[in-house]
């Protein structure tokens, strides 16, 4: 996979642009008034393995087996399945990826910036995580699932998957109760970038 260097300095511009701003710690969304950065003062971290705080339940871990991993083989689906537009997902209560934004990540799939992480069972989509990589740095976007466990799954196998392949950091950008659960945390500001620079020197690979 190119280098974090390689999309902060990419000949298209809404790639070197969208590079650049998740790199200096934002993040885009549309929340009604079309897409825009955003920024938070505490940033939620998942840990990339038990040893570090990453908490699987036991009926969690008994499923983790029954998931085939796949990425980027289904990445328009992924897309749709974080929107609550894929048959079988739940519907969303609100909805941050617009259109245009959906219109936006495909094209950073297309340029190598953004990516799906899937879980499939049973030769179906079962769940997914959508998401940035630069460098050692992997910013999940939005997950989804199909079936119960799916997108909590596909985490803790992403997780294991980055680890795997070097990379430090995997941020899940917003703490909330169901990532709590599985022991996610929040950092500060000044620790989320010392922790994003140094991700971002990695030369690993998805």
């Amino acid at each position: 996979m190119p280098s974090a260097r390689f999309f902060l300095h990419h000949p298209d511009p809404l790639t070197r642009e969208v590079a650049r701003g998740y790199a200096g710690g934002a993040f885009l969304m549309d929340n009604g008034g079309g897409v825009a950065w955003y920024a938070v003062e505490r940033r939620a971290l998942v840990p990339l393995t038990e040893a570090e705080g990453l908490h699987v339940a036991r009926r969690l871990r008994r499923e983790l087996g029954r998931f085939e991993v796949r990425v980027d083989t289904a990445f328009a689906d992924v897309v749709e399945g974080c929107r609550g537009h894929l048959p079988g997902a739940p519907e969303r209560d609100g909805e941050w990826i617009s259109p245009p934004l959906a219109h936006m990540y495909t094209h950073l799939h297309g340029t190598g910036l953004a990516h799906s992480f899937e879980v499939w069972r049973d030769g179906e989509l079962a769940g997914g995580v959508l998401g940035l990589a630069l460098g050692g740095a992997f910013i999940a976007e939005s997950k989804f699932h199909r079936l119960p466990n799916a997108s909590k799954a596909a985490l803790v196998h992403l997780a294991a998957h980055l680890h795997a392949r070097g990379f430090s950091l995997l941020d899940a950008q917003i703490q909330n109760p169901h990532l709590a659960r599985l022991g996610v945390y929040e950092v500060g500001g000044k620790e989320y970038r010392e922790r994003l620079f140094r991700a971002l020197g990695q030369d690993v690979s998805l």
